[in-house]
């Protein structure tokens, strides 16, 4: 009996292993706005698009997410190159950061030189294969209570960045998922803006990944 019991027990142990390294692996690198500030875990972008993928029979694990609130490009390297825990490459990988290095008036120049070093780092741990990485826009917080007393300088200077980075990510061949439109509808639709009137509710996520979850499937099925 207690033979048959360890034969089933390791027999469980290596289906579950096969099961979890059957999962395909994605890591997410940003800031505020993919760690989710003010939202719930579950409410996360990269959360909620695994979530889909997996209701789409994908099997993935859960996300590994590099990023913090406020941090710049700068700090986006520096917290990759500290992290102990990153998988050698991962099977889907994206980029969404720029926000504050354009509200702590960063020099362009520097986010430029930055992004692109980003991109490579993306680009190495997709195991060297761009197809497998992604970059979002930055969404246009002047559209919220936060930032409504400067709107249009910050939706000018958004868009200056993100024509930056969507330039860079085209030049690689990685896809530029442009979500800064749902951003804006956050003037007329205040669900869309979380409870610190500054960052994306869960809704907008959301919708954020509608817009590009049929693209990533595509990614991950190259």
């Amino acid at each position: 009996m207690i033979k048959r019991l360890r034969l089933l027990f390791a027999l469980a142990l290596l289906f579950s292993t096969k099961t979890i390294m059957a999962q395909m692996t994605y890591l997410a690198l940003g800031d505020s706005y993919t760690i989710g500030e003010s939202v719930e875990i579950s409410e996360r972008w990269p959360v909620q698009l695994v979530k889909m993928l997996n209701d789409q029979g994908i099997k993935m694990a859960e996300p590994k997410i590099i990023a913090t609130t406020g941090w710049r490009t700068d700090d986006l390297q520096k917290g990759i190159a500290e992290d102990t825990e990153l998988l050698p490459n991962y099977d889907l990988v994206s980029l969404l950061i720029g926000v504050n290095n354009q509200y702590q008036g960063k020099p362009i120049a520097q986010y430029k030189k930055e992004f692109e070093e980003l991109i490579n780092t993306a680009i190495i741990f997709a195991g060297n294969n761009p197809k497998k990485v992604f970059v979002v826009s930055i969404p246009d917080y002047g559209k919220t209570p936060f930032g409504a007393a400067k709107e249009k300088q910050i939706a000018k200077e958004l868009n200056e960045y993100n024509r930056i980075a969507k330039h860079i990510a085209l030049s690689y061949g990685i896809p530029f998922f442009n979500i800064t439109p749902i951003s804006r509808e956050a003037k007329e639709r205040p669900e869309l803006i979380a409870k610190d009137k500054l960052h994306p509710s869960g809704k907008m996520y959301s919708e954020w990944v509608s817009l590009f979850a049929s693209d990533v499937i595509k990614i991950l099925k190259q």
